[in-house]
């Protein structure tokens, strides 16, 4: 078993390096000058607007060889140094991706966690019962296919701009600041439920037909069929493709609990919220180069935890991979 981790840690530190190298070039072969874009806002003359470009690329190391930015940017992000933003200039970048994580979590947690929850229960309930199963499959495939962008101006409309009953911009009112005062928390769940609602809906669906599949793929195995000639209890068999079918169901939850950012950049645009996703469409409107990488290293780091996860739930709930790794040991 030392031995399968040992390696497995090898191969996610080469696809750190590499994902993370990736990601260094990215935001270098986007066309346009980030230091332009920065002066840009200013109104400045062409003479002036030349030599302030020139002190801030200096500043941010942009006016070295690509391979010396490409050293500097290793050494500093092994000292947890990711850089100044240039579009929030001149707040580092560790602090402006910190600011921002608490909301992100705070929203895609619960969306991702609830979603996933009631749509493996209803999922492998429907794969039970046909009749439901005809009514609510369709609505699944609705949900699933329904953009996350579309759905939250829909939502933001009907109960934000109609109804009035919740916000449809910020994660809080700018009256108050952050704290952890009742009225603040209220304040936040407000705001909150309407990009919670987008994500969870969307996501159901996909859930709840991915558990509806496998249910039914399960109990037309071959073991099912072979439990059922012995005489198997049928609430025996259904548990045995409950347990089964909820492998690669973890899989996906793990992947998407990785990907957190990448599925709401939509929604939180929709709504101002100011988590991550909304964070890196602003860098890459405005090219800023450290900025982006921040965002894409945050997201780089939660694929490779949520693989690892996906590695270590496997062993403990899979017997045939525990099984496997005992016979490569031997």
């Amino acid at each position: 078993m030392g031995r399968y981790f040992r390696r497995k840690l090898l191969i996610y530190l080469l696809t750190f390096f590499a994902a993370v190298s990736i990601n260094w070039m990215i935001p270098r072969l986007m066309p346009g000058d980030p230091i332009r874009a920065l002066i840009g806002r200013a109104a400045l003359r062409a003479e002036a607007a030349d030599k302030v470009a020139e002190y801030f690329s200096r500043i941010y190391g942009l006016d070295q060889p690509a391979w010396r930015q490409y050293v500097n940017f290793w050494t500093s992000l092994f000292k947890g140094d990711l850089g100044i933003s240039i579009y929030l200039s001149p707040k580092p970048v560790t602090q402006v991706i910190r600011d921002s994580i608490p909301f992100d979590l705070g929203l895609l947690i619960p969306a991702i966690l609830c979603s996933w929850i009631v749509g493996n229960k209803f999922g492998a309930f429907a794969a039970r019962r046909k009749r439901l199963d005809g009514i609510v499959l369709p609505i699944w495939y609705v949900f699933t296919a329904t953009p996350y962008m579309w759905l939250a101006i829909l939502l933001a409309y009907v109960f934000g701009v109609l109804l009035g009953i919740f916000p449809i911009a910020g994660a809080y009112s700018f009256a108050i600041s952050p704290s952890l005062s009742i009225s603040f928390i209220l304040n936040y769940l407000k705001h909150w439920f309407l990009p919670f609602l987008s994500l969870f809906i969307v996501q159901l669906g996909g859930w709840a037909i991915g558990m509806r599949n496998m249910i039914i793929y399960e109990l037309e195995a071959d073991y099912s069929r072979y439990m059922e000639s012995l005489g198997a209890p049928r609430k025996l068999i259904r548990r045995y493709a409950f347990r089964n079918a909820m492998l690669p169901q973890i899989t996906g939850l793990a992947l998407q609990l990785g990907v957190i950012v990448a599925g709401a950049v939509g929604t939180q645009v929709v709504f101002s919220y100011p988590g991550i996703g909304y964070l890196l469409l602003q860098a890459v409107m405005y090219k800023d180069y450290f900025l982006i990488q921040g965002c894409f290293l945050f997201i780089v780091i939660g694929v490779l935890i949520a693989n690892f996860v996906i590695d270590v739930i496997y062993v403990i709930v899979d017997p045939r991979v525990r099984h496997g790794m005992g016979g490569e040991t031997a």
